[in-house]
């Protein structure tokens, strides 16, 4: 892999430390009135999502690792694995759970998918930013509940619970936000 410097950070790109893959989030470069400079930097961990404060001396290098995404579209889950088909090569690529994590709540039929490699190595699967989406159980809404009232959670096909303003009753199609797992609007 090739080495980089600090002077070579851009943010999105990947790192490999301690034998662990992480996406540059963002850095700061710090020139204090006295000592050496340093850099600032946040890194987030590709396998488990968390994000971590590092500080280090200006010019300390850093093993570059190459992050390639590809898109795919998820065909079903069979109870183990989860399908998904290449869009360019239409072969079928099953994966486990472990490569899915918390994103399966979000995961649904022939919808298209992200998954990242660094280099060969898979490194997960990320779902579309926004999903259309039916609300399977709720409580039932009111006349007289608006807008701007509170929320209550509902039930989505894919068996996630999100927060729904409380006109919203069962059936009804609404868009959810993947990143926060909060409402958008109705579809």
């Amino acid at each position: 892999m090739p080495q980089i410097s600090t002077a070579d950070f851009k943010n999105g790109m990947g790192l490999k430390i301690k034998d662990n893959v992480y996406t540059l989030v963002e850095f700061q470069h710090v020139k204090p009135g006295k000592g050496g400079a340093f850099v600032r930097y946040k890194i987030k961990d590709l396998k488990n999502g968390r994000v971590i404060d590092q500080t280090c001396n200006a010019g300390t290098k850093f093993e570059n690792v190459p992050l390639i995404t590809k898109e795919y579209q998820y065909l079903y889950n069979d109870g183990e694995d989860y399908y998904f088909m290449d869009n360019e090569t239409y072969e079928q690529l099953p994966l486990s759970k472990d490569y899915i994590g918390e994103n399966e709540k979000w995961l649904l039929e022939n919808d298209t998918v992200q998954i990242m490699y660094a280099g060969e190595e898979l490194l997960g699967v990320t779902p579309p930013m926004f999903i259309e989406t039916e609300i399977t159980q709720t409580d039932p809404g009111f006349k007289g509940d608006t807008v701007q009232g509170g929320t209550k959670p509902a039930t989505i096909v894919t068996g996630a619970t999100v927060q729904v303003p409380l006109y919203l009753n069962e059936g009804e199609k609404i868009k959810i936000d993947t990143r926060s797992g909060e409402f958008v609007g109705r579809v």
